[in-house]
């Protein structure tokens, strides 16, 4: 399968590039083909609600930014990977931009599976990525692979990599 894993952590070492870089392993080991892309190196702006994309632009952004490298990336995707820490309750502005700017193709056409990877310093302020996280899945027609949240006491941990080996797994 051909994967996509949209990392957003700003910190290249950080717990999130790491659970991201687990993933990437895990299912390279089990023979998926897959792209991992730090989304919080590129710039990419948030949608202007111009409508540009359903009028005049066939389904293209008006805006030429680094977004231009995702959308060939997600049309070939069949399964997504989510990976971001919790800023605030939520995923960070660094996910949240290329997912709304995926609004011009509606849904990306390959992909029927998804999965997350969360982390944050504190437990139990994952609630709103999730049902976000979910809601995508449902408006994508995605399936859940699942969820794998890691907290300061979780993070780099052997307990950690096995569930998110075991996300690979459900696929």
């Amino acid at each position: 399968m051909n994967i996509l894993i949209l990392q957003a952590s700003p910190r290249a070492k950080g717990n999130t590039a790491w659970m991201a870089e687990e993933y990437k392993k895990a299912a390279e080991a089990a023979g998926h083909n897959v792209t991992l892309v730090n989304v919080s190196r590129k710039k990419i702006a948030g949608c202007l609600a111009c409508e540009y994309c359903h009028t005049k632009g066939n389904g293209a952004c008006i805006q030429k930014d680094d977004m231009q490298e995702l959308y060939p990336l997600m049309a070939e995707a069949e399964v997504l990977v989510l990976a971001a820490p919790i800023y605030y309750f939520t995923l960070c502005a660094q996910l949240q931009a290329p997912i709304q700017r995926m609004y011009c193709v509606n849904a990306p056409a390959k992909v029927k599976k998804m999965a997350m990877l969360v982390s944050s310093y504190s437990p139990g302020v994952y609630d709103g990525a999730m049902a976000e996280y979910r809601d995508i899945c449902n408006y994508w027609s995605a399936t859940d692979t699942g969820i794998v949240t890691a907290n300061n006491e979780e993070q780099k941990t052997d307990e950690t990599r096995a569930k998110i080996e075991a996300l690979v797994n459900n696929l």
